[in-house]
């Protein structure tokens, strides 16, 4: 799909880095295809000794020389990493973009071109198992779109959707949403080091159980709900655990940092 295709990856922090990784563990293309672009030569140092890519500091001339350009820099500085580039691109180039908040509008106006993807990974892309939601500009084809899907399944799963909101809304759920586990699996560790576990195995409980669980609901393909009730005897342990979670409004609390995120993303875009 990708063969002979040239792709620049303008930001190779974290998440560009994982898709570079991405592309090369799963064999789409050769790292002679792949060109790193980054101001700080320290870093690009860094990814050409893991995956002996073409490297530069020069976003004008990555962006010429990709097929596939793929933006992975921050919010904050996505104005001015595209100022330098309106109407220099490929006509033909496809545009990725996985910076929270940038809309398609964004890239279109500032690029005057209008063969963008938008999308929003998460960050266990860099393990291969990410969610990524993604859609489109009407300009991108079937060829284009068949690209960006291999592109972005390098980062594990990815779903595309056709209404351009949803990606805020995706932003709070899966882009946000490893922070909100992380935080859980933080606190239940904390929990049990103060019951008298040890921290390393406190650490193998807790992370296990999240990742079984997870499993378990991925394949038996149950509401959550049903999956709790089984686990929740009249007057046990769970009982007990959840009638405290249940009085400190746990629902409402995560309820409402997903919608902060939701709004933060929306703010992002029209800054």
């Amino acid at each position: 799909m990708l063969k002979d295709l040239r792709i620049a990856v303008i930001g190779p922090g974290a998440m560009g880095e994982a898709i570079i990784g991405g592309l090369l563990r799963q064999e789409l293309v050769a790292p002679e295809q792949i060109l790193a672009c980054d101001p700080y030569e320290s870093r690009l140092r860094e990814v050409q000794a893991r995956h002996a890519v073409h490297t530069s500091q020069d976003n004008l001339a990555a962006a010429q020389w990709g097929q596939i350009v793929i933006f992975a820099v921050k919010p904050q500085q996505l104005k001015q990493v595209l100022q330098p580039l309106r109407g220099k691109l490929r006509p033909d180039a496809l545009v990725i973009s996985i910076v929270a908040g940038a809309t398609i509008q964004t890239f279109t106006e500032a690029l005057e071109h209008p063969v963008v993807v938008r999308s929003m990974p998460n960050t266990p892309a860099m393990i291969g198992e990410g969610m990524t939601v993604w859609t489109a500009h009407t300009e991108v084809d079937e060829r284009q779109r068949a690209w960006a899907r291999t592109v972005l399944s390098a980062l594990g799963h990815q779903i595309f959707v056709d209404n351009e909101t949803y990606l805020d809304m995706s932003t709070a759920l899966n882009g946000s949403g490893p922070a909100y586990f992380f935080l859980m699996m933080e606190a239940m560790v904390d929990a049990g080091v103060h019951m008298g576990l040890a921290r390393r195995v406190a650490e193998e409980l807790v992370i296990q159980t999240m990742l079984g669980s997870a499993r378990y609901a991925q394949q038996s393909g149950k509401h959550p709900a049903e999956l709790r009730n089984a686990v929740t005897s009249p007057g046990g342990t769970t009982s007990a655990a959840l009638s405290e979670l249940e009085r400190g409004a746990i629902r409402t609390v995560l309820a409402d940092a997903i919608w902060a995120a939701y709004r933060r993303s929306m703010e992002l875009g029209k800054s």
